[in-house]
């Protein structure tokens, strides 16, 4: 791939920001990288200004919604290196879902070429305040124009980025949903597609009129086993084991899920990776064997959950001193932000 064409802004916005009360994604750099599908070929990357974009009504992703996304975080360290977590997995990942969606597949140079290439352009803003991080967002969605319902001949493949504070501050509150589901058997589930994101508010919107903050979403044909937290991937943790669900059709394989796995069998801790029921859970509470409930993603990283709703009951869980949440955020965040050894190779220096 040849050298990316850079237009830079003519005025940056960066001495406007306040590095040290950031919010999550929603400030957004200086720059964007764009590259565009056309007469079956994704063409040159290009980095531009962050800018709004014109599209036809017409455009199949405000018909068909051919759109899929990733989260990926870039840390700098005490001396200023730059750093990804485990890029390679967005990059697959992205192209697992782009087939799902019958969206082109994207060149892996286009993809690490361009941000690396970004990164360096707005390095500096990569905010260095701790528990903070520059959140990148890889998109690509339908361009291609049509009321045919069919695949479209264009698109986009977009880069965005926002320097970013925590996701989460405290502890969440949660509900089992019985009725409405997140994913189903043949679906698109595993996929980072946004229309799985958008069939989730409304659920999620319920839960929080009832006085909770998220939803514990369970399968679909029975509802009796427990599979994903609002928009994470769910731990529990049974006396001294740790058990997720296994990935399918209906669940995401998650970056973060399975480097906890891989961080907390490293530590000695037992990890499960099986089915479990909402039943398991509340026999667990009411036992006082489940110690912790938490979520897993790349945004939040680890969600403590303190409470969690079923059936008009509530169930608190126990504070714990040395949590494995805790324990497992700080070795990942730590091997993020080159802090400690990377045992694993995960880290990925721009």
């Amino acid at each position: 791939m040849s050298s990316i064409k850079t237009t830079k802004v003519k005025h940056s916005k960066l001495n406007e920001i306040d590095f040290e009360n950031l919010g999550f994604g929603s400030i957004f750099s200086d720059h964007m990288l764009v590259c565009d599908y056309k007469n079956g070929a994704w063409g040159q990357a290009e980095i531009i200004p962050f800018q709004p974009m014109s599209l036809m009504p017409s455009a199949k992703i405000f018909h068909y919604g051919q759109s899929i996304f990733e989260g990926m975080k870039a840390y700098k360290d005490s001396d200023a290196n730059t750093w990804l977590f485990r890029p390679e997995e967005n990059f697959n990942r992205l192209n697992k879902s782009a087939k799902r969606l019958a969206i082109p597949e994207l060149p892996k140079e286009v993809f690490f070429e361009g941000l690396k290439a970004l990164l360096k352009v707005d390095n500096d803003w990569i905010p260095t305040t701790a528990g903070s991080s520059l959140y990148i967002r890889p998109i690509i969605f339908a361009t291609g124009e049509g009321f045919h319902a069919s695949p479209a001949d264009g698109y986009r493949f977009l880069i965005a980025t926002a320097p970013s504070g925590p996701y989460f501050s405290g502890k969440v509150s949660v509900l089992i949903e019985e009725k409405y589901s997140r994913s189903a058997n043949g679906g698109v589930g595993y996929a980072k597609a946004g229309g799985n994101y958008a069939g989730q508010f409304y659920p999620t919107q319920l839960a929080i009129e009832r006085g909770y903050n998220q939803v514990i979403w369970t399968d679909d044909n029975t509802h009796e086993y427990i599979e994903e937290a609002g928009a994470m991937n769910i731990f529990i943790r049974i006396d001294d084991t740790l058990i997720t669900g296994p990935t399918s059709d209906r669940i995401l394989d998650g970056v973060t899920r399975k480097s906890i796995i891989d961080i907390a069998k490293s530590e000695g801790i037992a990890v499960e990776v099986r089915k479990f029921t909402v039943s398991e859970v509340i026999d667990a509470s009411n036992n006082g064997s489940l110690k912790e409930m938490f979520g897993a993603g790349t945004a939040a990283v680890i969600s403590p959950i303190s409470s969690f709703g079923f059936r008009d009951q509530d169930y608190d869980l126990p504070e714990l001193e040395k949590s494995y949440a805790s324990l497992l955020k700080e070795k990942v965040t730590s091997i993020q932000t080159n802090t400690a050894d990377d045992p694993f190779g995960w880290r990925f220096k721009v």
